[in-house]
């Protein structure tokens, strides 16, 4: 029997899809867009309409509890029962809870689904119900940019892409569309045909970059050098809009003192640009009647990331560009949901003084010999950390600790479940219900099962439903069920759900959160900066009280190796997921500017290994002047297997050089030799 069934795509992607999943004999047989969500409309990526289907049904798929017969990553497994492996799970918990309390269990999670219950909410309550370590998860990725949006706006929704369709200038700044934002695409191609301008900032000439107006190929990291030279120049232009920064604006004249220190000699020098693209964009922001800026993650992953994204956030405030449609910072959409979080995840669980794990800092702690308490035990869910993390040996050290007792709960067998005592099949988003804000969009959506859990694969929800009942947490909060938490996630007296529940909103379509009131959300009129002081703040006590970094500033690491090596996002993985399928498990590409594979007698094609202190990786040579002299790309996410050294490009990535604010990981300061294989 064949059916199609709507359901929605919760992989990390700003864009959150509407899918059309043709189903056969219980089977997901293939998977499509669908026009149920109008920004995504039908169209979806290459990598979901491929490789979903060998996701969840493929050799890797996890279809039933293992408990692990050989060495940590030897892949040696044997099946239990799910009475059994709980019965594993309690002993080991309970024996680390025993020997030095409940902090010494940790639970190791990040953002594999983005469903409001798969990614966090009974799982939540089970590890506040313990009383076990807390971890801060944002610094691995996005909480940079999500402190740096929120200490000019605080919790105000950014402006809808699809608003940008009014804009006469857009910026894209650090966001590579097409691989990490696809359907912002279709509202660039609309800008351009009614005669405005798409400006692309990028250290690599991206697919976007070719069919813009100006593509500024700055060097890694220099965001903030660019962005406050411009706002100094808009300065001295007379450019900047002062009747809107006196009313809507806090900090200014502290901001404006620090940008009159850089100019068009410290763009050259430190962003590599000429003076003609720094006074050409200049003049079209001058210029411009309706500017829109679209800020993506890469600018994050340096040490000045944080200070690179307010300081381009801040040049819409300055230039008046905010409080009509269309002009604004395309930045945080999603907190336009009506999100009930701290209802979902029970809050009011936290026991007092628990502490706090930076995640980047968990290899680390994991392996300090004086953290008091020790961490004893680890359950890692919707993450793959050794393909995800900054200095992967460091992570196979730590997880290869023989006193370390390891759940693992996965759909597939990834290299990070290699290292589990214990793995719990869990079931893909095709397999429950849930329901789905996005990070990127601000349309609301529901999606049942498709099909029924492959073999005896459960829900994240009812894993830990059955983990608080074995431990005996038997509270009303472990006893909700999944409609139950739906209407716990979202604030169904929202009038923008239109009367429905949430557990009971249509999965046929959409529902649009982007309008407040009867006007669309717009920075500054419709919505307000929801900040200490109601304005926008260019100087934030907060980030100075907490990092020293009212004002954004430039703050270079200096190499120590001839390339600095960028792990862009790929077209056949989000992040590390579909890194198990063969199309990923050949070696990957690095790319290389041929000035430089001149100089080291290398071919295009050429196998080559990267190296520094930190580890040694295989790749494939592709040489191309999309990239500047002196930075190679090789897209991230990819398993152990790629590479013949058994690491990935994360085994190069420093974990000890952070970002100016929230101690997030740097994984653009990496520096890396080039050998022929």
């Amino acid at each position: 029997m064949t059916l199609t069934l709507p359901s929605v795509c919760p992989l990390d992607c700003p864009d959150t899809c509407s899918l059309s999943v043709t189903v056969e004999d219980g089977r997901v047989a293939q998977v499509r867009g669908s026009a149920a969500n109008p920004f995504t409309a039908g169209v979806i990526c290459n990598k979901v309409a491929r490789y979903y289907p060998d996701f969840v049904h493929g050799p890797r798929r996890l279809t039933h509890p293992l408990r692990r017969t050989g060495p940590r990553g030897s892949g040696a497994y044997e099946p239990i029962s799910w009475e059994g492996a709980l019965d594993l799970i309690h002993e080991g918990f309970s024996r680390a809870i025993a020997t030095a309390g409940p902090q010494s269990v940790l639970p190791l999670n990040y953002a594999g689904p983005h469903g409001e219950l798969a990614g966090g909410s009974m799982d939540r309550r089970f590890f506040y119900r313990m009383g076990a370590t807390m971890l801060d998860r944002g610094p691995l990725c996005g909480g940079v940019r999500g402190t740096a949006y929120t200490s000019l706006f605080g919790s105000a929704p950014g402006m809808p892409p699809e608003q940008a369709e009014l804009a006469d200038l857009v910026l894209v700044w650090g966001n590579n569309v097409t691989v990490s934002n696809l359907h912002l695409m279709r509202v660039l191609k609309r800008v351009r045909a009614a005669g405005g301008r798409v400006v692309v900032i990028d250290p690599r000439r991206i697919k976007l970059a070719e069919q813009c107006d100006l593509h500024l190929q700055l060097h890694p990291g220099s965001d903030v050098v660019l962005a406050l030279a411009l706002a100094a120049e808009l300065e001295r232009r007379g450019a900047l809009d002062h009747g809107f920064i006196g009313k809507w604006v806090l900090g200014a004249d502290r901001y404006l003192e620090a940008a009159r220190t850089h100019d068009v000699d410290a763009v050259v020098r430190h962003c590599g640009l000429t003076p003609v693209e720094f006074h050409m964009l200049a003049d079209w922001i001058a210029g411009a009647r309706t500017m829109a800026t679209s800020l993506g993650n890469g600018i994050e992953r340096g040490r000045s990331g944080g200070a690179g994204l307010r300081a381009a956030m801040a040049l819409n405030a300055l230039t008046g560009q905010h409080g009509r449609p269309g002009a604004g910072v395309i930045a945080k959409p999603g907190l336009a949901f009506p999100r009930t979080t701290a209802r979902l995840q029970g809050d009011h669980l936290k026991q007092p003084g628990t502490r706090v794990f930076n995640i980047v800092d968990v290899a680390a702690h994991l392996l300090d010999d004086r953290l008091d308490p020790p961490i004893r035990a680890l359950m890692i869910y919707n993450h793959n950390p050794v393909a995800t993390h900054p200095d992967q040996s460091n992570m196979i050290r730590a997880l290869n600790r023989p006193d370390l007792f390891i759940v693992g709960a996965d759909v597939t067998m990834t290299d990070s479940m290699a290292y589990c005592d214990v793995i719990l099949p869990a079931a893909s988003h095709f397999e429950f219900d849930d329901i789905y804000g996005a990070y990127g969009q601000t349309w609301l959506q529901r999606a049942e099962p498709v099909i029924a859990p492959v073999g005896e694969s459960l829900p994240n929800t009812e894993i830990f439903r059955r983990l608080a009942a074995r431990f005996g947490y038997d509270e009303p909060e472990f006893r909700d069920n999944d409609a139950a938490l739906m209407d716990q996630a979202i604030d169904g007296t929202d009038p923008r759900l239109g009367g429905h529940a949430p557990s009971q909103m249509p999965t046929d379509r959409a529902l649009d959160m982007a309008r407040p009131s009867d006007a669309p959300l717009v920075m500054c009129d419709t919505v307000m900066p929801a900040t200490p002081s109601g304005r926008i703040e260019l100087y934030s006590q907060d980030l100075e009280d907490r990092f020293g970094c009212g004002l954004p500033r430039h703050d270079p690491v200096a190499p120590d190796l001839p390339f600095t090596l960028i792990t862009p996002s790929s077209s056949k993985r989000t992040n590390a997921t579909f890194g198990g399928h063969s199309d990923s498990l050949d070696p990957e590409t690095v790319e290389m500017h041929p000035q430089d594979a001149a100089r080291l007698g290398l071919s295009d094609g050429d196998p080559v290994v990267l190296r520094n202190g930190r580890g040694a990786v295989a790749l494939r040579l592709k040489i191309t002047d999309a990239t500047r002299p002196g930075v190679l790309y090789s897209p991230k996410g990819t398993w152990l297997e790629s590479s013949s050294t058994g690491q990935t490009v994360n085994a190069l990535i420093p974990s000890d050089i952070r970002t100016d604010i929230e101690r997030g990981a740097c994984y653009n300061e990496t520096f890396v030799e080039v050998d022929r294989a």
